[in-house]
């Protein structure tokens, strides 16, 4: 980190994803959509769906506990604990809170972060900001989501592109030179509008009427989202290694959030890397907004692909509209 303050990094992960299984074809049912199409336009196969009696703190919980399981750590030991999700539990009380108490990290504090499908790398950023400073020595980020809660599966335009799931690090202090080099946060209110629920909050509470208009469900503007994840997100990771003072060549794995197989390709075209520098796992999992990072981030170090001293950019982007970069030196 800049400024003398102390290195922070990720020292262990986790992730869930539920056990339920709803592929393209099962969508073929209920919609008017093909697998084909599905495949071709996303590089989506399949998706995983909550199950009835679990909610968004649940699949946060397990995903907690195996990362903490990794890293040998009570969560009694946790200082903080940092949920991002888009799709909470409820509006209040913040979902971190609930899954703090599930897990028993009850030294912890905790709160939300929402900012879509960008929330991971802002929670990362915010957690690595009260180790660094000396205030805290362990902090737990967490990203989650149940989108299948929040869909209408009569709307193609959207229900095709998401699943549920969440993922974990663990964020302590780390030997000098590793960690989190730098972040880059950025947002454009004025495309507010691309990505939204319209009702179910202060600006539209719910109503028969909202209700019966179906504006309690979650909705995309396909085209202004690709035009702006094709467009001024890539360069964000330029920005970060900036301020890392590093540049690309010095970049040697980058995860992204799994939008669509389309976008992921493209991103890492523009930043001069091969395939083989990523991860992904959007044909199995769908998109989990604010988990798919830090699903694909545990997969990928659980396969081997990361290993100690790697450059490894994260990159985020989404609803509000915001976006936002981590630029890491493994340290384990």
């Amino acid at each position: 980190m800049p400024g003398g303050l102390r290195p922070v990094g990720i020292v262990a992960t986790g992730a869930y994803v539920p056990d339920h299984i709803m592929t393209n074809k099962d969508l073929e049912k209920m919609i008017d959509t093909t697998d084909e199409w599905i495949r071709e336009k996303t590089g989506i196969s399949a998706r995983r769906i909550i199950d009835p009696e679990d909610t968004t703190s649940d699949l946060a919980a397990r995903a907690a506990m195996q990362c903490l399981d990794e890293a040998d750590v009570d969560p009694m030991e946790v200082e903080l604990m940092i949920v991002a999700t888009s799709s909470p539990d409820h509006i209040q009380p913040p979902t971190a809170c609930v899954t703090q108490g599930k897990i028993g990290a009850m030294n912890a504090g905790a709160f939300d972060v929402n900012t879509v499908c960008s929330g991971f790398n802002h929670a990362i950023a915010a957690g690595a900001g009260f180790i660094a400073d000396g205030s805290h020595e362990t902090v737990l980020v967490v990203g989650a989501e149940a989108y299948s809660r929040i869909l209408d599966f009569t709307d193609r335009t959207s229900c095709v592109y998401f699943g549920d799931g969440a993922g974990a690090v663990l964020l302590r202090p780390v030997e000098e030179g590793y960690g989190i080099l730098a972040n880059y946060m950025r947002a454009d209110g004025t495309k507010a509008d691309a990505i939204k629920m319209l009702a179910g909050a202060a600006a539209r509470p719910s109503s028969e009427e909202t209700i019966a208009n179906r504006e309690n469900y979650f909705r995309m503007d396909g085209k202004a989202v690709w035009e702006f994840a094709t467009g001024i997100v890539p360069h964000a990771m330029d920005a970060c290694l900036k301020r890392a003072g590093l540049s690309r060549e010095d970049l040697d794995f980058v995860i992204t959030h799994q939008a669509n197989v389309n976008i992921i390709e493209h991103i890492v075209d523009f930043l001069g890397m091969s395939m083989e520098q990523t991860h992904m796992t959007i044909e199995r999992y769908a998109n989990t907004a604010a988990a798919s990072i830090a699903i694909t981030l545990d997969e990928a170090l659980r396969i081997g692909k990361i290993k100690k001293g790697d450059v490894v950019g994260l990159l985020g982007f989404g609803g509000g509209l915001a976006w936002a970069a981590n630029i890491i030196r493994w340290a384990v």
